[in-house]
């Protein structure tokens, strides 16, 4: 049945799924070399220097989602969403190191987590963005799966869930531009210009996308990784404008621009995507590209000055209310 819906999808060919644009995914075997030296090297800024310390959300607060839409971010591209009365989590990777195995990666820039996940409220959806070990991270869901009432995900992310016990009642597998409800929400899957694969061979074997996640009165775009594209003023033309709208900065490099924006495009998408606020994401916890780790805060906040497209940057942790964005807007990196 999979494997006929995967057939009947316009972005899946040949037995892989694939972007709306050429997408350059190749290296040099020069390039790769001088990446993997860099990788395995290290370098100056590409990590703080001490731990970052996260604010930690009183549990009485977390315990109660009703009011405003809020939400807590816990580093790189991992949210609680707060909105409507509803828990959400957002590509919940808390673990360590974004590897298979701990001993292969860099581990997590923060002392911890804003929240452990024990004292997570009852969790009524996670929505993942793709199957990248920095958003889909195996210990995380077997923590969170009993706690977790659905699970929202690209077209063949849920194999991984079915094969890590979660049963496939509670998997709702979509493709772009699909839609679909969670009790009042409406939620759709937007594309994105990434790709997807947890191993060697199985590169493009389930879909990657975007989210929106739309309430009563807020209406949220979660672009996931990405590289820059007209995806965005198409998402914006059919979806937008959005009050707010996380956007990834962060892991990229000019030879796999095609796949992770550069800090300056992010802050266009905003733009494109007809945001009223941004926030920078997919920065903040781990050192996947070269670049130092406050390079993409940098970049992209002074890029939105310049396109007049407001920005925040809370600390990871800070309880973030929608309708207070203003009070975000500390360089808490430069400290």
């Amino acid at each position: 049945m999979d494997n006929e819906r995967y057939a009947s999808s316009p972005n899946f060919e040949n037995g892989k799924f694939k972007n709306l644009l050429p997408t350059n995914m190749s290296m040099s075997a020069g390039d790769m070399m001088k990446t993997l030296a860099g990788f395995i090297a290290g370098g100056e800024g590409r990590a703080p220097k001490q731990k970052i310390h996260v604010l930690h959300p009183d549990p009485r607060v977390i315990a109660s989602p009703n009011g405003s839409t809020r939400l807590v971010w816990f580093g790189h591209s991992a949210f609680l969403l707060q909105i409507d009365g509803l828990n959400l989590l957002i590509d919940p990777m808390f673990g360590s190191t974004p590897a298979p195995y701990p001993w292969m990666g860099r581990s997590r820039f923060t002392d911890g987590l804003p929240i452990a996940i024990a004292d997570l409220p009852e969790i009524d959806a996670i929505l993942l963005s793709h199957d990248h070990y920095d958003h889909l991270d195996y210990r995380s869901i077997l923590a969170l799966k009993t706690k977790t009432k659905e699970f929202f995900v690209p077209l063949g992310v849920g194999m991984h869930l079915r094969s890590w016990g979660i049963e496939p009642s509670r998997i709702h597998e979509l493709d772009w531009w699909d839609e679909t409800g969670l009790a009042h929400l409406h939620l759709a899957l937007t594309p994105a210009r990434h790709f997807s694969g947890r191993g060697l061979t199985d590169r493009f074997s389930t879909l990657w996308g975007g989210w929106v996640i739309q309430g009563k009165r807020d209406n949220i775009y979660f672009s996931a990784d990405s590289g820059y594209g007209p995806h965005f003023e198409q998402i914006g033309a059919k979806y937008g404008p959005f009050g707010f709208a996380m956007i990834e900065c962060g892991q990229y490099n000019e030879k796999w621009a095609d796949i992770h924006m550069l800090p300056e495009q992010s802050a266009q998408a905003a733009v494109d995507v007809r945001a009223k606020v941004m926030m920078p994401i997919h920065w903040g916890s781990f050192a996947l590209a070269m670049h130092t780790w406050t390079d993409p805060v940098d970049r992209v906040t002074k890029q939105a000055d310049t396109l007049g497209m407001p920005i925040i940057t809370p600390r990871i942790g800070a309880v973030v209310a929608l309708d207070a964005l203003g009070a975000f807007h500390e360089r808490w990196w430069r400290e």
